[in-house]
């Protein structure tokens, strides 16, 4: 992806900070995105967003379901009742480490995911985002 990033503001929420070191320079390197915030709790994110300005919402909001004191579904009900101007800028693409058939069931059926991603992201998974 040489050139022009693809997105120009994404973010990572996800509790481990190895993973959002590791996802935050692939993106760099794949020429993704320029701009990444990184959080380490839903509820952090959750307040960003209510509080950002339009120029600073994330295009995607690359979520890990598996967080302690909120986890991405509870996240995903919250983020929701931000409006549907943050909603209908700011797309969701789940990130897991579980094969769980029922988180991916649930993500399916969620409306505001678009897609759902085992982790470690990769340049081909990232390549293959376009929403």
């Amino acid at each position: 992806m040489a050139g022009v990033e693809k997105y120009s503001r994404i973010m990572l929420v996800d509790d481990n900070p190895m993973d959002n070191l590791v996802n935050s320079k692939l993106i760099e390197a794949a020429g993704f995105s320029k701009s990444i915030k990184v959080f380490e709790t839903a509820k952090e994110t959750l307040e960003f967003l209510k509080n950002a300005k339009s120029d600073d919402l994330p295009e995607i909001i690359f979520l890990d379901i598996i967080m302690p004191g909120m986890d991405g579904f509870q996240f995903l009900e919250e983020f929701e009742k931000l409006g549907d101007g943050i909603v209908k800028q700011s797309k969701v693409v789940l990130l897991s480490t579980s094969d769980s058939f029922k988180d991916l069931n649930r993500a399916n059926k969620n409306k505001l995911v678009r897609k759902f991603l085992n982790k470690p992201l990769t340049n081909e998974m990232l390549l293959a985002i376009n929403i």
